[in-house]
């Protein structure tokens, strides 16, 4: 607990709580100290060895290190879609998922969201469906698996290849596989916020080998050997660096997963009966990795907005995060895509969400104060 200043009040003690923290210990810092010793920075024996332990920890065949989950995700669609390519993406999303679409040339269709997972809606993605689909993209949003084996059926029905988005679901499960072994491909995030880092970073992982080889080309300039050039590629190559980092995180990527998840049950407990607040949904058969702990706010009936509620947390030293506050039809780069009455509940819910703290490095009195204090501010 550390002084906060609050205008007009003084100087009190309250609790500061992050929405995010980032763990960094002493062996990711002495593993960037050895990659620095070593003289190779750049993408040599410590990213294959990431590579490796990532592709077993998921149970995929490959995993291609990259820069960042954009890249990853760009790699994706410039390997398996074409330019005119249609392909269904949720509306409640990180802008990223639809703008690589785009950057390839390829057209994103915007489909609505479940109520209660906040992942693309399986009936709704069918209706969409035309001659000209040739993929689909779902995000396991904020850790939250999205309906895989339902969308997994609707691809094999319309020959459609799948990309999993799931910069925000390290360590998730469904039917108790990891995300990460799926086909067609699946695309991680490290940024720092997520459940493990690299500072800066991304993987796609697969088991298809000649996906595999294609992305790992597109990945260094199309370079199948020493200057020999087979296609043309891109620089979105990932250093040592990042990688030494990356294992250490990695090993400990379980413990902090179930770290999220035991914060996750005692928040959900502690705010459990509150008239208009929603928290996440647990789905039977699957395991949410929790990058985020995001309820709903229904003003009508919770006695307060979700801004309401997040500016008076703040006074309390208590962060607090919306993710996303506008729809993807909403972002002036997709104007024309929709309104908001063709995306009832991607709508709503950009107007009500809110990302609670729920990191491994909270104390429980922290998960206690967020729950008195919510409590106290909608008076429930």
């Amino acid at each position: 607990m550390r002084p906060v200043h609050e205008p007009g009040r003084g100087v009190s003690a309250i609790r500061t709580v992050t929405i995010a923290q980032v763990l960094i210990g002493r062996p990711e810092i002495r593993a960037v100290e050895q990659a620095l010793k070593s003289g190779n920075l750049r993408a040599g024996r410590v990213t294959e060895e990431f590579e490796a332990d990532f592709a077993a920890s998921v149970g995929a065949r490959h995993a291609i290190a990259v820069t960042s989950g954009t890249a990853a995700l760009y790699l994706a669609c410039h390997a398996l879609l074409r330019p005119g390519d249609e392909v269904v993406v949720p509306d409640f999303t990180f802008v990223a998922t639809a703008a690589m679409v785009a950057a390839v040339d390829a057209r994103p269709v915007f489909a609505d969201v479940n109520p209660k997972t906040f992942t693309l809606d399986t009936a709704e993605v069918e209706r969409l469906i035309t001659r000209r689909t040739r993929a689909l993209i779902p995000v396991h949003l904020y850790g939250q698996p999205a309906d895989i084996s339902g969308l997994a059926r609707l691809a094999r029905r319309h020959r459609l290849k799948i990309i999993w988005d799931a910069a925000q679901a390290h360590g998730a499960k469904f039917s108790g596989r990891d995300v990460g072994s799926f086909p067609d491909a699946v695309c991680y995030s490290f940024y720092p916020t997520k459940n493990m880092t690299t500072g800066e970073g991304g993987m796609i992982t697969t088991s298809n080998s000649s996906l595999a080889a294609e992305l790992r080309l597109l990945r260094s300039h199309g370079e199948s050997e020493r200057y020999r050039h087979v296609r043309l590629g891109f620089n979105f190559r990932t250093t040592d660096l990042a990688s030494a980092i990356g294992l250490h995180q990695l090993a400990r990527l379980p413990k902090a997963v179930r770290a999220r998840q035991k914060n996750a049950r005692m928040l959900a407990k502690g705010l459990a009966g509150i008239p208009g607040l929603q928290t996440p949904e647990l789905v039977s058969g699957t395991s949410h990795a929790f990058s985020l702990f995001t309820i709903c706010v229904d003003a009508r009936r919770a006695g307060g907005s979700r801004d309401g509620l997040a500016r008076a947390l703040r006074l309390r030293g208590i962060q607090s995060a919306v993710h996303y506050p506008l729809p993807l039809h909403r972002q002036p780069v997709f104007r024309g895509y929709g309104r908001d009455r063709d995306f009832p509940v991607s709508s709503r819910l950009a107007k009500t969400v809110l990302s609670l703290p729920v990191h491994p490095g909270l104390e429980e009195e922290d998960l206690r104060y967020i729950v008195r204090s919510v409590r106290e501010i909608l008076k429930a």
